[in-house]
């Protein structure tokens, strides 16, 4: 099992502006937790997400000496890649490419298909400098504006990126659409179509619906899940009203109760919540 923790996606659509030292603090906070990623920043225009303007500072200013954690940075362009990989304490590179033309347009001012092909120019760029691409299918469980979606237009876009010798491929339900009838039909297409993907599932929910969601696609075979402590978060670009990440306590508390194996330390878990609390300003429960 594989937790990836998203502050990235906790912080982008904040409207102040958090300071590069409290970033810093917070994100060293959770690479002592034990999560397999943390996807800490990107390396977008300033003026698109203002918010993470400061992700090479931080980058200097995080303890890397004593964790297993790996670091994943956000690239929009062949640009952003370019700059991202001169860090050698970033791993993995993720770039939002969308099955929503719409939102395509909306999210990197590029239609589909040119996505597609600067996504070819920056997995070239991954290997190569030694990185690993992770591609984030937006609107992977359908989209509010009418954009045509069904497993067929999921599994045609996984078939392009298999082709390109993409290795991490994660299900993004950008503005919490998705359900139990969709997330699970598709995990179970696509992951034995393509054994040599790892498929994750990047879902916003709301709080009455994160259980069936995560038992959906844990019950289809995923095995890689994004979230955010205290479910904080969404994307700027894709609707007003933001839809919230997947709590990332929730995520734990349900692969326990499950038996599964969480590599977390639990002290440090509670100091990064308690620390996210004052971040964000929200109450932790009693």
């Amino acid at each position: 099992m594989k937790l990836i923790e998203c502050p990235r996606d906790a912080m982008q659509g904040l409207p102040e502006f958090i300071p590069t030292a409290k970033k810093i603090a917070y994100l060293n906070a959770l690479l002592r937790v034990g999560f397999d990623t943390l996807d800490f920043g990107s390396f977008v225009s300033p003026k698109a997400i203002p918010q993470l303007r400061d992700t090479a500072e931080v980058l200097a200013g995080l303890d890397l000496t004593a964790t297993r954690t790996q670091l994943l940075a956000i690239v929009a362009n062949l640009r952003g890649a370019q700059t991202a990989a001169e860090f050698p304490a970033i791993q993995y590179l993720g770039f939002p490419l969308s099955v929503s033309e719409t939102f395509q347009l909306r999210n990197t001012n590029k239609t589909m298909a040119e996505a597609m092909a600067e996504l070819g120019e920056i997995q070239n760029v991954c290997m190569q400098r030694g990185k690993t691409l992770v591609t984030y299918l937006s609107m992977g469980f359908g989209n509010p504006y009418g954009d045509p979606w069904g497993p067929e237009v999921v599994a045609e876009f996984t078939h392009a990126l298999a082709a390109m010798d993409v290795r991490i491929v994660a299900l993004s339900d950008t503005v919490g659409v998705s359900s139990p009838a969709l997330i699970t039909p598709l995990f179970r297409q696509l992951i034995p179509a393509f054994p040599q993907v790892e498929f994750g599932a990047h879902l916003h929910t709301t709080p009455d619906t994160w259980r069936e969601k995560v038992e959906a696609a844990y019950a289809a075979g995923c095995r890689r899940f994004d979230g955010a402590i205290g479910g904080i978060g969404g994307c700027p670009m894709a609707a007003d009203t933001l839809t919230g990440n997947m709590p990332t306590e929730h995520l734990i508390a349900y692969f326990e109760e499950q038996g599964v194996a969480l590599a977390i330390e639990q002290l440090a878990l509670a100091e990064a919540r308690s620390a996210a609390s004052k971040l964000f300003h929200f109450a932790l429960p009693a």
